[in-house]
């Protein structure tokens, strides 16, 4: 059966689902959505999907596609009272592309199982920019045989999709890459300030710095940004604190020391408490600035 034959459903269309979907739309797939706000599905209704009333009407749908912000939010909306196994009718496979926790996808894989449908965790690297330019990978874990059935429309949404195994291996995979993520922007923010402080303009250290073998495609990206000190949210300091909260528990119950995670997490917290919270995490530079005595932005 071809991938323009399966029906889909969208559930949750802020900045990051928005652009997965639009990304579907864009290859020519039949898109179905519902969000809690409404107005968020209408960017997408424009370009061709169709909005419902009720999460359970995407229960029609052949293969639905989830994106939601917190493991609570991911309950609620799947499993809770009105979510999307508790209608009469349910899709054949759900794929969660949210960053939670082993245990929270464990139960939902569980819950999802017992209504008769499959379940596929797959959670995605990349801002709604780097979605939208065809940029983002996905790691997902899960039967493999759900993972073939999904494959063609991950490989619409992403330049990259692997399967890293059968159970829950994707959200920890995903919670690493978010730990590192981190750990990688105070680094920059760290050694940035430090040139800053003893006299390179914050703009020539970072052409430098982008000329050597130690950038990357994102800090490249994000310069401009952090020479502007725009912090316009790509994703923000609350959500990198709840997946490092995510993460660092993950590691304990594994034993693994975290020690440089567990340093960056209190800065995070600090940065939050001096009202950075829905900043994106890139201002842990303000955080850093501030300690340096670098002076506020111009």
């Amino acid at each position: 059966m071809s991938s323009q034959s399966r029906s889909l459903g969208w559930l949750g269309t802020g900045r990051m689902g928005a652009a997965m979907a639009g990304r579907l739309l864009d290859a020519g797939e039949r898109v179905t959505v519902w969000n809690r706000t409404r107005s968020k599905t209408e960017p997408l209704v424009a370009t061709g999907a169709v909005a419902v009333e009720k999460i359970t009407d995407l229960g029609a749908c052949d293969i639905v596609f989830v994106t939601v912000s917190m493991p609570g939010d991911l309950e609620e909306v799947v499993s809770g009272e009105k979510g999307l196994l508790s209608g009469d009718r349910k899709p054949g496979l759900i794929v969660d592309c949210s960053t939670v926790s082993e245990e929270t996808s464990a139960k939902l894989r569980q819950a999802a199982s017992s209504a008769g449908v499959a379940f596929l965790g797959a959670p995605i690297s990349g801002n709604p920019h780097v979605v939208a330019e065809g940029g983002a990978c996905i790691v997902a874990s899960g039967p493999t045989e759900s993972f073939q059935l999904a494959k063609p429309f991950l490989d619409q949404m992403a330049k990259v999709a692997v399967h890293a195994g059968e159970q829950e291996q994707s959200r920890l995979v995903k919670l690493c890459h978010n730990l590192y993520l981190g750990m990688m922007v105070q680094a920059l923010v760290e050694v940035t300030s430090l040139a800053e402080k003893g006299g390179t303009d914050r703009a020539a250290f970072l052409e430098f710095l982008n000329g050597t073998v130690v950038s990357s495609d994102w800090v490249r990206k994000r310069s401009e940004a952090l020479i502007k000190r725009d912090f316009t949210p790509t994703f923000t300091t609350e959500l990198l604190r709840k997946d490092f909260d995510l993460g660092l528990g993950t590691a304990r119950s594994l034993e693994v020391p975290m020690p440089v995670g567990s340093a960056v997490y209190q800065l995070i917290q600090s940065a939050i408490g001096t009202g950075l919270r829905d900043e994106d995490f890139l201002s842990l530079y303000e955080q850093q600035a501030k300690s340096a005595s670098l002076g506020a932005p111009s």
